[in-house]
């Protein structure tokens, strides 16, 4: 099985009109962590940044302008893709994983996109794996109970370091939180 787990950090919230400051990865094959990075890049559009998004991810426009620009970005990461996945063959795919995945794909997607590769899915399939979706269901069914499911408040709980809002702690922290949950809850 090959996992792909990543987080981003963004100027906003919306994919289609704000950008990717930060993506890091982490490639799982077979249970195997075979690939780390971390990529910092500018955004295509700086009039779309938000005072929110800098507040949140600690950053200002100064740091931000020394990044790479995205279309050097892209072309490193589909390069490090191609080391794992055959984007022609339809069985051989990256299982998108991460917390709160869904909006991190949807930004993927649309970087994809802003540079002119509408292929997303040669390389990623639709199994999202996604432990926020578990903790909803067990604080549903009365077997966890949590003042809020932010990924800080999750990992103080299960006791996983996490310096919040860098991409890389972050999606260190979700595998952790992956595993905890699959050996705990998922094995026999």
């Amino acid at each position: 099985m090959k996992m792909f787990h990543f987080d981003t950090e963004t100027t906003g919230l919306d994919p289609k009109k704000h950008d990717i400051l930060q993506l890091a990865y982490l490639v799982e094959i077979d249970g195997k962590t075979r690939d780390e990075g971390n990529i910092f890049m500018q955004p295509f559009d700086y009039s779309t940044i938000t005072k929110e998004a800098l507040d949140v991810n600690k950053l200002n426009l100064e740091q931000i302008k020394t990044y790479q620009n995205p279309k050097n970005a892209y072309d490193v990461f589909v390069k490090m893709l191609a080391k794992y996945v055959n984007k022609y063959d339809r069985t051989d795919k990256f299982s998108p994983a991460g917390y709160n995945i869904g909006f991190d794909c949807e930004f993927l997607k649309e970087w994809f996109i802003k540079n002119r590769d509408v292929y997303y899915g040669s390389w990623f399939n639709w199994k999202r794996i996604d432990p926020l979706a578990i903790l909803y269901f067990m604080d549903g069914m009365g077997q966890l109970t949590l003042p809020d499911y932010k990924l800080q408040t999750v990992c103080d709980y299960f006791e996983i370091a996490i310096q919040a809002h860098d991409a890389l702690s972050d999606i260190r922290a979700t595998k952790q939180l992956i595993e905890i949950l699959n050996r705990n809850f998922f094995k026999g």
